[in-house]
This record gives C-alpha cells, structure tokens and sequence, in this order.
C-alpha cells in the first residue's frame, strides 16, 4: 500500500508541472506580477509607451516606460532590481526574473 501511495504522489507531482507551460505562467506573470503589471507601462508586447504627460517650465515632457524586448539579461535583471528609478521594485525571485526575460525576448511574444 506505501508503495502505491508513494507513487501515486511521485505521478501527482510530475503531471502537476505540465499544469501551466512556461509562456503562459510568463504571460501571467508579465501581466500581473505583484499587483502592478509590466504591461501597463511596458506595453502589452514589452514595446514601450508614455506612461504620463506633464508641464515643466511650460514645456510639455513626457515620463516613457522603455522598449525592453532588446535588452540583454543583466540589464535585465538590474532594471528589476534597483530601487532608484520610477518603476517599483517588485522583489521576484531569479526564476521569475528569467521568466519574464524569456517572455519579453520571444519571437512567439511579438
């Protein structure tokens, strides 16, 4: 009986892993990672866009979230990191840093 129960959790646990594929869990991910997603300012294919528009000195600037489907890994991964720019630090694990890296450098994203 132990042994059937044993795998019964072993076969459980490897189709669980198929239960979502990794572009959908990026998708996902890029939409929603913690409340706020990267489509809002990224665009929905990480294409950039002008997040606002405001008056200074009687110019009119523009605050402009990047295009960030060219961007290398580490550039990458520093942006999601630091904490001194406009865009919120999200505290994503490294596997979710590489997801959504995956996701924004995919041809199938575009």
């Amino acid at each position: 009986m132990k042994f059937f129960l044993a795998l019964f959790v072993l076969m459980t646990s490897i189709l669980a892993e198929d239960f979502i594929t990794k572009m959908e869990y990026a998708k996902m991910l890029y939409s929603n990672p913690r409340g706020i997603g990267c489509n809002l300012c990224h665009g929905e294919k990480g294409e950039g866009m002008v997040i606002a528009k405001y008056k200074q000195k009687g110019q009119v600037k523009e605050l402009k979230a990047p295009a960030i489907t060219k961007l290398d890994k580490k550039k990458f991964a520093q942006a999601l990191e630091k904490n001194d720019s406009v865009m919120p630090r999200y505290y994503l694990t490294q596997n979710e840093i590489e997801i959504l890296y995956f996701y924004v450098t995919s041809e199938v994203n575009r």
